[in-house]
C-alpha cells in the first residue's frame, strides 16, 4: 500500500508543477500581450502628434498665405486709390 501512496503524491506533484508550468505560461502570454498593446499605443501616440504637428504647419501655411494676399489686396487697393486721385 505505501507504493500506491507514493505513486498517488507522484503523480499529485507532476500534476502541481504542470499546472505551475500552464501559469507561468499564462503569465508570460499576458506579459507579451500586455506589451504589444504599450507598444500599440505609443504608436498611435506617435501617429497623432505627427498629425497634429502636420495640422500645425498646414495653419502656419494658410496664416502666411492668408497674410500674403492681404498684403497684395492693401497693395491693390492703394493703388486704385491713387488712380482714384489721379482722375479727379
Amino acid at each position: 500500500m505505501s507504493g500506491n501512496g507514493k505513486n498517488s503524491k507522484q503523480s499529485s506533484d507532476s500534476q502541481d508543477i504542470q499546472i505551475a508550468r500552464l501559469a507561468f505560461i499564462g503569465a508570460t502570454i499576458a506579459t507579451l500581450g500586455d506589451g504589444i498593446a504599450a507598444i500599440a499605443a505609443g504608436l498611435a501616440l506617435e501617429a497623432l502628434e505627427k498629425s497634429s504637428n502636420q495640422s500645425s504647419q498646414n495653419l502656419d501655411e494658410q496664416s502666411k498665405q492668408s497674410e500674403t494676399m492681404q498684403k497684395q489686396i492693401d497693395y491693390i487697393i492703394n493703388e486704385l486709390k491713387q488712380i482714384k486721385r489721379m482722375m479727379k
